[in-house]
């Protein structure tokens, strides 16, 4: 297994829902940034729908907070919300071309994508929006750097970014996380009453957990700790 490619200086986080990037890529931002690299994250949807009794109204705003909270954890600073619906994300021609304005005003070198595939892990059927979200994103690559597909974002050039790395069950890279865990950690931990609502168990003991599993060893990768990630090449 190869290692991500990380000569470039601007990438860019694309994903559904808060807490998406602290579910796997977080360890990856915070050794790019280390690195001086400027990452950025845009989400679709402010994860609204996502916590059992609390309106989302509230819960809205409270997750867009965590998420800002998160990233600046990793060495993130700038964090956009598009504002779809939670749960009801579609892939559009609508979320593409929104997709597109984003990657030309964020002008990543490289895009990190939440897995899109039907199936998280095989029997356990993925999110409707991270397939939406992921696929769109994934076209909308291409699209950006076509003046042609969206004449109507015309006020931001076409652009062009070199790779797409997808973090997911299928792997043909990875990157040694080994020296970033406990900012990742540390990164999820800002989902507190997100992750409050899903699980009874410490907060403490339910973070170390999902980042452990995230960054386990990868066949023929030679980190004790490692993010996996399926790369798409563009030629930007």
């Amino acid at each position: 297994m190869d290692q991500v490619p990380e000569d470039w200086q601007r990438g860019l986080v694309i994903v559904a829902h808060p807490d998406d990037i602290e579910y796997g890529a977080a360890a990856a931002v915070a050794r790019w940034t280390r690195q001086g690299k400027d990452v950025r994250y845009v989400l679709v949807t402010s994860g609204e729908a996502g916590i059992a009794g609390v309106r989302p109204a509230i819960a809205g705003p409270l997750r867009e907070a965590e998420e800002i909270a998160a990233a600046e954890v990793v060495g993130v600073r700038e964090v956009e919300f598009l504002g779809y619906p939670d749960g009801r994300v579609q892939e559009s021609l609508e979320l593409r071309r929104d997709l597109a304005a984003a990657i030309r005003r964020h002008q990543p070198e490289m895009v990190v994508l939440f897995n899109f595939g039907d199936t998280w892990v095989p029997g356990y059927a993925n999110s409707a929006d991270h397939r939406a979200v992921g696929r769109a994103a994934l076209d909308a690559i291409s699209d950006a750097g076509n003046e042609w597909i969206f004449p109507e974002i015309a006020e931001w050039k076409p652009w062009s970014a070199r790779w797409a790395a997808v973090v997911g069950p299928v792997a043909t890279h990875a990157v040694d996380v080994t020296e970033t865990l406990d900012q990742a950690v540390a990164s999820l931990a800002e989902h507190r009453r997100y992750l409050e609502a899903l699980s009874s168990e410490p907060l403490a003991d339910q973070v170390r957990a999902v980042v452990e599993r995230a960054t386990g060893p990868k066949d023929g990768f030679p980190a004790a700790h490692a993010v996996g990630f399926e790369l798409f090449y563009f030629g930007g």
